[in-house]
């Protein structure tokens, strides 16, 4: 059972996700590195009340097959990052090129 007191646990191993913040600028990369040792230092309530992280629901994109709901997240200054919880981990989706992206937005 999955618990909001529970540290979050990082799962990287997506392969869109890995290819994304692998193909960043030195700098947002480094900016999104130093995110996601932030985030793996946080309880699960902590990253929700996160002014900086700023968790949120995507409600205008329907979510995969066996996911329940798909967030965003702020993963350097100027790029979002999607996600969803599995239990304790944060399974990082996609790493979008503007904030617009994020959303499913044009």
């Amino acid at each position: 059972m999955a618990s909001r007191d529970a540290e979050v646990r990082l799962d990287l191993n997506n392969p869109v996700f890995q290819e994304q913040l692998l193909s960043l600028h030195k700098n947002e990369r480094h900016a999104a590195l130093d995110t996601l040792n932030k985030i793996r230092k946080l309880t699960w309530n902590q990253l929700y009340r996160d002014q900086g992280i700023k968790w949120e629901k995507i409600t205008s994109i329907k979510p995969p097959a066996g996911i329940d709901a798909v967030y965003s997240l702020r993963i350097s200054q100027s790029r979002r990052a999607t996600a969803h919880r599995d239990g304790d981990f944060i399974r990082l989706l996609t790493i979008a090129p503007d904030h617009d992206a994020t959303y499913g937005k044009k």
